[in-house]
Order: C-alpha cells, then sequence, then structure tokens
C-alpha cells in the first residue's frame, strides 16, 4: 500500500488488484447536477476520485468537474454499496462525463464546446493515468439525452455500439462490463418516440452484450428544471447501479 499526497492530505493507495477502477462517461445525469447536501460530502477510507489533475482524494460530491453546476452524482453511493459488501477492495471514480454532450463528441477527436473538452480523447487520457494505479473494472454510462431527434436516435445504437468497442479497444478489455443507465421517465416532459429509439437501443444494447446490465429509472424524481435527476434520486440510482453491476458479475 502506497500513500498518494494531495492538497487535502494523503490517502492510501492499495495494491494494484485491489484498486477496482469505475470509469464513469456520459452527459449530465452521470455528471450529476443533484444539490450537494451534508451526508454527500462525508468521505469514505476506500472511495477515492480521481481530480482533474490526475490526483487520487476521498471520494465526495461533486465527483465531476465538467460544469460549475456539478453536484451529487450516482457514482458516490454506487462506490459505497461496492466496498460496504467487499472489505478488501478500495473503489476509485474516474469522472469523464460531459454535460450537454451528444454521442457524436465521444469519438476521436471530436470537441465539446459547453465544456470546452474532448470527451473521448479526456477520458482515455484519465482512465490510462488511474490504470497506472489500479484495475479498470467496470464502464457506467448514462447518456443520449442530447441525441433525442428524429435523425440522431436513428442511428444512436450503432454509435454507442460502435463507441463501447472502441472503449474496449483503447483499455485492452474486451470483457470489459458496461452498466447503462435508463434516462429519466419524468411526467412533466413526456417521452418523444425519438426518446423512445434512444430508451430501446439501450435495451437493445444490453440484450446484445454478454457484459452489459441496464438500470431501470422508474420511481425516480427530478430537480425543478425536468431534465435533472435530483440528489435523493441520484443516490437511489447510485444503489440501483450497483446491485445490478454485482448481479451481473456474479
Amino acid at each position: 500500500m502506497s500513500e498518494n499526497l494531495t492538497p487535502g492530505g494523503s490517502v492510501s493507495i492499495p495494491s494494484k488488484e485491489k484498486f477496482h477502477l469505475f470509469f464513469l462517461a456520459g452527459q449530465s445525469n452521470m455528471a450529476g447536477r443533484g444539490y450537494v447536501e451534508d451526508e454527500d460530502r462525508v468521505p469514505h477510507p476506500r472511495v477515492l476520485m480521481q481530480t482533474r489533475d490526475g490526483s487520487w482524494v476521498p471520494a465526495v460530491d461533486p465527483v465531476h468537474y465538467d460544469k460549475k453546476e456539478a453536484g451529487v452524482c450516482l457514482a458516490h453511493t454506487f462506490a459505497l454499496e461496492l466496498v460496504a459488501r467487499d472489505e478488501d477492495i478500495t473503489v476509485g471514480l474516474v469522472p469523464t462525463a460531459c454535460g450537454g454532450s451528444p454521442i457524436s463528441t465521444w469519438e476521436p477527436g471530436a470537441y465539446h464546446s459547453q465544456t470546452d473538452s474532448h470527451p473521448y480523447d479526456d477520458s482515455i487520457k484519465r482512465m490510462r493515468r488511474a490504470m497506472e494505479d489500479g484495475v479498470l473494472k467496470a464502464m457506467l454510462w448514462h447518456q443520449g439525452e442530447s441525441d433525442c431527434t428524429p435523425e440522431l436516435s436513428a442511428v444512436y445504437k450503432s454509435e454507442l455500439l460502435d463507441l463501447i468497442g472502441r472503449f474496449k479497444n483503447e483499455f485492452g478489455a474486451p470483457d470489459l462490463p458496461v452498466v447503462i443507465g435508463q434516462l429519466g421517465e419524468i411526467p412533466e416532459a413526456p417521452w418523444s418516440e425519438s426518446r423512445r429509439l434512444v430508451n430501446r437501443a439501450h435495451m437493445e444494447i444490453v440484450a446484445e452484450l454478454a457484459d452489459a446490465c441496464f438500470v431501470r429509472s422508474d420511481g425516480l424524481t427530478c430537480n425543478p428544471d425536468n431534465i435533472h435527476f435530483d440528489a435523493k434520486s441520484l443516490r437511489e440510482f447510485g444503489r440501483r447501479y450497483a446491485k445490478a453491476y454485482l448481479d451481473m458479475i456474479g
């Protein structure tokens, strides 16, 4: 076990095989826009997150830094569920989600103006840096809202399958588990046909890939913007992601 000095002090990095890394990708509902409360700022000694400069620090919300409105995300609770079930592991969260990013910006060289970033290229750099210290265990994906138009939704499935394949190749992980979360089901914002098509793409991909699972969003609530899940729901979504992941890996 080694120590990694950070501006906030030091954290313990376990041996590589006991440091389980989770790749957080997608757009704002993965980055998290829940309003941060005291419980979201309580660190756990075996739950860490990667900072913008590649350092490891205790994980507290906001985990992401894509936009100034980043807040509570589902990954924090996801990680807490995992370490509660296995006292021998430390979880490392690698945040790469970019608010407002359509899947077209998750291609090599693509630029996303809202976050002044290159979502795909930046995520590869962050994940490779993290893999110097730990072992990649799964990709957590929540994205699709920006592709809910007739034109974009029609090609969404093929583009997401291509993206998953590129990630697996980049990380040398052909059997990388992928956990895909369902788009929000918000009564005030009924689903369009395009949104139903994106949802169908997620479900079909999970059915076609051996190492993927789908996490339902039924019953979750949102912020007043009727777009982003609220903090309570993101904590619950994190628990659902954890259960789906643990069930998938057996």
